[in-house]
Order: structure tokens, then sequence, then C-alpha cells
């Protein structure tokens, strides 16, 4: 399998995220107090934690992601697509995208993420899973597998932002850095 479906998870995800890093700050900054109000349901402690990361913390967490999206789309070129890590990666790289479009059907215009979800990501999850198919290595696709790529995005998304709360704190957190919410 080429470079061009393996590592282009990684340059995929890399297009997506530069969306991310350049919007979410004002974009949240703007929202969070009408996402307060839209959606009473959420728990106060998932707003409080929301509105504490600032944008050195979403940065680094963006970098952690980007070693364990590097590492899969290696994992990815090393077998000729056929990783199970690499295509449950794949799988989830998809399935984000289609969180992101929901996310700005809920809020009913712009997310961060939500402009490249179509143009970049459901786009080359497809093309990428076709190639795989027709080269012989895509593995059949269960619902339990769909669950399994969301539930290790999930945890991969946490996990990194667990290790750039610390690495922020170990330098230094109050200094100078504009939390997203406030």
């Amino acid at each position: 399998m080429g470079a061009a479906v393996t590592l282009g998870l990684l340059v995929a995800w890399a297009l997506h995220d530069a969306e991310e890093l350049a919007a979410m700050p004002g974009w949240w900054r703007r929202n969070l107090p009408a996402l307060r109000e839209r959606f009473p349901a959420v728990p106060e402690a998932v707003w409080r934690r929301a509105g504490t990361v600032d944008g050195r913390e979403f940065t680094v967490a963006v970098g952690v992601m980007a070693a364990v999206v590097a590492s899969m789309s290696a994992a990815g070129r090393l077998t000729g697509g056929r990783s199970a890590a690499y295509q449950t990666a794949l799988n989830a790289f998809g399935l984000h995208g289609l969180v992101h479009l929901a996310q700005a059907g809920l809020v009913r215009g712009y997310t961060p993420g939500s402009a490249t979800s179509p143009l970049i990501v459901v786009p080359f999850t497809l093309w990428a899973r076709h190639r795989l198919r027709r080269a012989g290595v895509l593995r059949p696709t269960r619902p339990r597998d769909l669950a399994l790529g969301f539930g290790l995005a999930g945890a991969a998304v946490v996990g990194s932002h667990a290790v750039a709360r610390g690495l922020t704190g170990l330098l230094g957190r109050g200094r100078g850095a504009g939390r997203f919410g406030g």
C-alpha cells in the first residue's frame, strides 16, 4: 500500500487540526456562554473544565495527538495498510469528521473542524478505505469496530489533554496564557 494511503492519514489529520488550532481559541471564547445556555443538560463540571483549557494546553494536546496519529500512520506504512491499529485509526478519523459535522448541526453553524471535515476528513477516509479494499487488505468493519474506533479516539483526546495539562502545568501555566473561555 502506498504512502498516500497510509502516511496520508497524518497529512489529512494535520490539515484538519490546523483548522482547529486556528479557529478554536476565538470560537470557544465567543461561544462558550451561549453553549452553556443552549445545552443546560450538559453538567456544569464539563463547562468548567472546557473553560479552563488555554491556548497552550490545546496546542500541546494537538502535538501529543500528532504523535499518536504519526505512529498509527507509520504502522500502516510498515504493514502495507494491514495494521489493525492503522485501520482503526483511519476509521476513528472518519468518525471524528462526522462528529464535527454533527456538532455544527447541533449549534446550527460553524464549529472548529467542521470546514475541513467534509472537504478532507471524510473524503480521505472513504478514499483510503476504498484503496485498502481494492488491495485486499481492508479488514471487515463491524459495529463493534466502529465502537472501538470511537472509544480509542475519545481516549486519545482525553489522554492528550491530560498530558498537555500536566506539561503546561510544569511550564508555569498561569503566565500569560489566555483561556478559551474568557
